[in-house]
């Protein structure tokens, strides 16, 4: 066995520098955006997590819901049980990239009115989740 050491990395002296890779959560359960409303609750369920992160048929980051925002449509009177993911979300603009700094995510969120974004690769494939701090 080999024992290795880890040295603590420099903290930056202003945070708002550190880039998306470096404080973005885990992305949590992917799903299709042909799913339904009623399924996407049942995933949240049993994964016991308060958002999803939606992909297209080709893997690609559309964007992502909360448990919050399908109890709400789930429970308007325009509701049926076609309703599909994709027709729900919301255009959230741009997704951030790893190397984005938390300022510039942050100034894009505060200006979208979102909470949450997910991070997005270079194909748009979703690799964490970014939350403002309250």
């Amino acid at each position: 066995m080999t024992l290795v050491q880890m040295q603590p990395r420099p903290a930056d002296a202003n945070p708002a520098h550190r880039t998306a890779v470096e404080v973005m959560d885990a992305a949590g359960p992917q799903v299709c955006d042909d799913m339904s409303v009623e399924v996407a609750l049942a995933v949240m369920a049993a994964a016991r997590t308060i958002r999803l992160v939606v992909c297209d048929q080709d893997g690609q980051c559309t964007g992502l819901v909360t448990r919050t925002e399908l109890v709400a449509v789930r429970d308007s009177s325009d509701y049926t049980d076609r309703v599909r993911l994709r027709d729900i979300l919301g255009d959230h603009g741009s997704f951030p990239s790893p190397v984005t700094t938390m300022a510039e995510a942050e100034h894009a969120m505060r200006t979208r009115r979102l909470g949450v974004l997910p991070v997005v690769d270079e194909q748009g494939s979703a690799l964490g989740i970014l939350a403002l701090s309250r």
